[in-house]
């Protein structure tokens, strides 16, 4: 019984012809061929279906977030509400003790549009509150943050995106003028020409 380990069934068998057992079991398995539908079962097993799926491309969605995470990590962002709809906010909370968390709220990244607006939250972090003044030139500038990052990612700009920005800032104009803006920033003049 020296070079296996013994079953039980071995040891209730002459010893002679445990060996003879042994060698004809060797054997065996050195000639035996498997079976056309053996290689298929192991080629269709649910390991090689795994592989198989993550060697496709991600898709919009998963690439998408991927992108959002970078951005959010880059500027230590947290998010506290994933928005349904296609708004955003952003802000930033400090504590007594000088910590300083920066918060948005935006819509989950899976389409342009709300990859776009979770990017101008994420803008307002980057280039920092009250940076800008009007409000309304910093609204213009975490937008200008958005499409680089965009850009940098290989990410399209479609019209709807640009149409949002558009009325985005037309809005935010809107708003400056009825708080009794004196004069409209230079960057921003197109947009005023365009509402008249």
């Amino acid at each position: 019984m020296s070079g296996f380990f013994a079953t039980l069934w071995d040891m209730l068998r002459p010893p002679a012809r445990v060996a003879e057992q042994k060698v004809a079991d060797t054997k065996t398995a050195e000639t035996q061929v498997v079976e056309p539908k053996v290689a298929r079962e192991v080629a269709s097993s649910p390991r090689r279906k795994r592989a198989k799926r993550s060697e496709k491309a991600p898709t919009k969605a998963e690439r998408f977030e991927a992108i959002a995470r970078v951005q959010l990590e880059r500027y230590a962002i947290r998010v506290r509400k994933w928005r349904r709809g296609m708004t955003g906010i952003a802000w930033y909370v400090t504590y007594a003790d000088g910590r300083v968390q920066r918060l948005i709220e935006a819509p989950r990244p899976k389409t342009e549009m709300s990859l776009a607006i979770l990017l101008h939250e994420v803008g307002h972090h980057a280039i920092g509150f009250n940076t800008y003044k009007p409000r309304c030139l910093e609204e213009y500038h975490a937008w200008q943050y958005a499409f680089r990052a965009m850009a940098e990612h290989g990410v399209e700009i479609t019209e709807p995106v640009k149409r949002r920005y558009d009325a985005s800032m037309r809005y935010a104009i809107g708003k400056a003028t009825r708080r009794g803006i004196k004069a409209i920033p230079e960057e921003l003049r197109a947009f005023v020409e365009q509402r008249v």
